[in-house]
């Protein structure tokens, strides 16, 4: 692993163990270069409540490329959405150590449009 990798994962780490001590549901979000994931798990970390990612069929005919700040805007929305059927109103944002900027940082801004609060 290159010494970014471990770097940001020694980051996410530390957001996870704080995010336990808390107690709260976790909205997740891990990003590759050519789809954006989302996820809310149970303060446990045991339990996916909800998820939402650009490798979802409908999605993806929908979107041009699934590595770009429109797609992540799209996740945000539709993870919003999902958490609002599951009765989730309230997550801790885990960025897994990524920088909060660009496709990070529209899918949190869409989520809290979509009603999230975190």
């Amino acid at each position: 692993m290159s010494e970014k990798n471990l770097s940001r994962l020694r980051r996410s780490r530390q957001t996870r163990l704080r995010i336990r001590e808390l107690g709260h549901l976790r909205l997740t979000v891990h990003r590759t270069n050519c789809h954006i994931y989302a996820q809310i798990t149970s303060a446990a970390g045991d339990k996916v409540l909800a998820s939402a990612s650009t490798t979802e069929k409908d999605l993806r005919a929908l979107l041009k490329s699934g590595g770009n700040r429109k797609a992540a805007e799209a996740i945000g929305q539709r993870i919003a959405e999902r958490a609002k059927a599951a009765g989730i109103a309230q997550v801790a944002f885990d960025r897994a150590g990524y920088r909060y900027h660009g496709r990070v940082q529209a899918l949190a801004e869409a989520a809290r449009g979509g009603g999230l609060k975190f």
